[in-house]
């Protein structure tokens, strides 16, 4: 992550911001369930298991495969967006949203809050070298380590503001969470369709930006 720039930490920041507020559409909407947190998931999975729940399973086994089909699509548009992976990445997680809103438009709300776990899954490959991500968009526990360290290296010596950028992806996604949350009481899943303006306007923003990586 030090080695981005204010824009693509900007940009970072942004989307942080984005699976916030879809992962709080999703949450409210499916009972609890996730569509960005598979570590959350992946405990109901366990604790549904453990009670034989073949509803909560199947759900959660569900939005499981989701987010994972969701990443090989975002790692496959984005070696085919060359230059403009960014930009190509986050085209298809607007087109998905766009799904996810027009599904709940007609009356299929579960689906709808579902099929979010694949845009959010694609979302993780805006930031990407050499095949491997190297910005975690939708998932805090690793940017928090992070942060941690960077605050125990301050002490012992170190950078003393390093920890600032994880603190901002943090930050992102809980706005966008409380944001997302404060949506949904009012207009539902009708929120989807702010958060596909909002990733089609990130997608035309990324199309400015040098593409790096």
């Amino acid at each position: 992550m030090m080695r981005y720039d204010r824009p693509d930490m900007g940009l970072a920041f942004c989307l942080s911001g984005l699976a916030g507020f879809v992962d709080a559409l999703g949450f409210l909407s499916l009972g609890g369930f996730f569509v960005s947190f598979m570590t959350g998931n992946t405990t109901r999975l366990g604790i549904e298991l453990a009670g034989r729940h073949a509803g909560g399973i199947v759900l959660a086994a569900t939005i499981l495969g989701l987010f994972v089909l969701g990443v090989v699509c975002g790692s496959l548009v984005s070696h085919f967006g060359k230059r403009q992976r960014k930009a190509a990445v986050l085209a298809f997680v607007t087109l998905v949203l766009i799904l996810a809103a027009g599904l709940d438009t007609i009356g299929f709300g579960t689906a709808a809050a579902g099929v979010l776990a694949l845009a959010m899954g694609a979302e993780n490959s805006v930031f990407q070298r050499d095949g491997e991500v190297t910005i975690g968009l939708t998932y805090m526990t690793g940017t928090l380590v992070k942060m941690g360290q960077r605050l125990a290296g301050a002490l012992l010596g170190g950078p003393k503001l390093a920890f600032l950028r994880h603190f901002a992806l943090w930050l992102g996604l809980l706005s966008g969470a409380v944001v997302g949350a404060a949506a949904h009481s009012r207009i539902g899943l009708d929120a989807i369709w702010l958060a596909a303006a909002g990733a089609g306007f990130f997608t035309v923003v990324a199309l400015f930006m040098p593409d790096r990586g």
